[in-house]
């Protein structure tokens, strides 16, 4: 069995994200492993704006991100050193930040519905497929 060192959590920073959470602070403890706290934020396209300027609804989001950010780590007791908001693409930024951080395991959760991108979602299946460490996906209700 691996031994983890360094874990990737993912976060959509939702009330059902904290069930994945824990679930990593407890596989954290059994490994002594230090936990990234990751929430992505998808850039809006231009059009879905309408009048209002992209830049103040997108600061906006980090905001509120961090802010959310901020008590699930303070649950979780995680440095705010560890706590990352990208903005991007979710699957490209976690690749990248699990690189980056050179982690041994990116935990994630799941909505599960149906078929394989359902089941595990379309991020989960693309992260899962292209990661190059251990992936844990975690089912949420």
């Amino acid at each position: 069995m691996a031994f983890y060192r360094h874990i990737l959590l993912t976060t959509d920073l939702s009330e059902h994200s904290k069930q994945t959470a824990f679930k990593a602070l407890q596989l954290a403890e059994v490994y002594g492993a230090r936990i990234t706290l990751l929430h992505v934020i998808e850039p809006l396209p231009g059009y879905a704006m309408g009048s209002m300027p992209v830049v103040d609804l997108e600061k906006e989001m980090f905001d509120q991100a961090k802010m959310y950010m901020m008590d699930l780590a303070k649950e979780l007791v995680i440095p705010e050193t560890d706590q990352k908001i990208e903005v991007g693409s979710v699957k490209a930024c976690i690749l990248k930040a699990a690189n980056d951080l050179n982690v041994d395991l990116i935990i994630m959760g799941s909505h599960g519905r149906h078929g394989l991108e359902h089941l595990l979602g379309s991020t989960a299946a693309a992260v899962l497929n292209s990661a190059q460490c251990d992936v844990l996906v975690v089912r949420n209700a």
